[in-house]
């Protein structure tokens, strides 16, 4: 007997229940017949995908000739069909807009189905779908019977139009908004380079600029050796580790980590980090820089704090802009894991304005820079929890 069940949110005038059903019993997976090494090359005619390249730049082209032959020949996608990657990163969905390309046969797969689904609803089902049996295995692995064996809840095609239509216009405002993101920080990367390298000047300024260590421009610190033990659930202080810092926002994350809640006042008085501390990641991608913003952070051991003397804003952008962290890279020693040493650190040289008013004003235009970014990228991760609280809602 079918299974009829019903979304929480729904579009006006749609009332029936839901069909479910397998994707099995709406179509069939399709891939493209194999390419063999020796086919391609690293120039040619036309791309070729293999998993490490699906969804970004080909790095392997097979012949005009081979392609049209295969492509009369045997299975090949139609315009608007969803091609999934079946190994590797599970599930990354690409829809082929009609180009002359090639994908590697049964690592890259698509549902051929019949009229029953509209591939814009189909590819907000993949976004939520959990496939079966990939939890737990080293190489990940989505085989065809798992494809086929899942099961899909299906409305009438006007409703399916109407949602893929709704997620499409919301992909696209997240798409854009990602794409301002990726602008500002590439503005600031160009910024930081002609700012640093002196090509830009703040108006007004002329004086050479000096070289300096990092540590004459700030005391350079760790943290408290916490261990495990100490950590308790919901503990006032947060306890930031070198994990707090791999990101890409200007600031530290402070979603996750260990709390504690008794500390004695040295630990409290050494270790507490104020507002414009800057942290170092020490540890494993060593170089990388955030500022602390909050409130109630203790620091552990093994990630650098610098305590500016004057201008904390200028020192983190000048450590921002991309020599520090080549450098740090550059003296890091240890085998799988890189390590630091404070040190290390202390002794980064590079040159600074002599005037501190110039440094000011550098610190603060970045700062503003910095501002905007992550006004936008908080607008983007807000649209993006908006996305899958709707996919929650209007679908089953």
């Amino acid at each position: 007997m079918t299974d009829k069940t019903m979304p929480a949110l729904r579009f006006r005038g749609f009332y029936d229940a839901w069909e479910q059903r397998k994707l099995g019993d709406l179509g069939s997976v399709e891939m493209n017949k194999r390419i063999f090494k020796e086919e391609t090359s690293e120039i040619g005619d036309v791309p070729f995908y293999k998993i490490g390249t699906f969804g970004s730049m080909p790095n392997a082209f097979i012949s005009r000739k081979l392609f049209q032959e295969y492509k009369d020949k045997y299975s090949y996608p139609e315009k608007g069909d969803l091609l999934i990657s079946a190994s590797g990163s599970i599930g990354k969905i690409v829809e082929y807009k009609g180009a002359d390309e090639y994908f590697q046969d049964s690592n890259i797969v698509w549902l051929k189905h019949d009229n029953r689904l509209i591939n814009s609803f189909l590819k907000q089902f993949y976004n939520i779908v959990k496939w079966q049996g990939l939890e737990g295995s080293t190489i990940k692995r989505l085989y065809n019977k798992t494809i086929l064996e899942t099961q899909i809840n299906i409305p009438h095609r006007n409703e399916q139009t109407k949602i893929g239509s709704f997620f499409k216009q919301l992909d696209n405002l997240i798409t854009q908004n990602e794409h301002k993101v990726d602008l500002l920080k590439q503005l600031k990367q160009a910024y930081l380079q002609k700012i640093f390298s002196q090509e830009l000047r703040v108006a007004g300024f002329k004086d050479d600029w000096e070289e300096r260590k990092l540590g004459e421009l700030a005391s350079v610190l760790t943290g408290f050796p916490f261990k495990n033990e100490d950590f308790v659930a919901n503990g006032k202080y947060l306890v930031i580790t070198n994990g707090n810092i791999q990101n890409d926002s200007s600031v530290v994350d402070v979603l996750l980590g260990n709390r504690i809640d008794d500390i004695s006042d040295e630990i409290k008085e050494r270790y507490y980090l104020n507002k414009n501390d800057i942290l170092v990641t020490m540890d494993g991608t060593v170089g990388r820089t955030a500022k602390a913003v909050d409130d109630n952070l203790i620091l552990a051991q093994r990630v650098g704090r610098l305590v500016s003397n004057t201008n904390p804003e200028f020192v983190y952008q000048w450590l921002n802009h991309g020599s520090f962290f080549n450098e740090m890279t550059k003296v890091s020693h240890g085998g799988t894991i890189k390590h630091i040493s404070l040190n290390e650190i202390s002794n980064y040289r590079s040159t600074v304005p002599s005037n501190n008013i110039e440094q000011q004003k550098i610190g603060a235009f970045f700062k503003q820079l910095d501002i905007t970014i992550d006004l936008h990228q908080q607008k983007l991760n807000l649209l993006k929890k908006q996305k899958q609280a709707y996919l929650q809602k209007m679908f089953i």
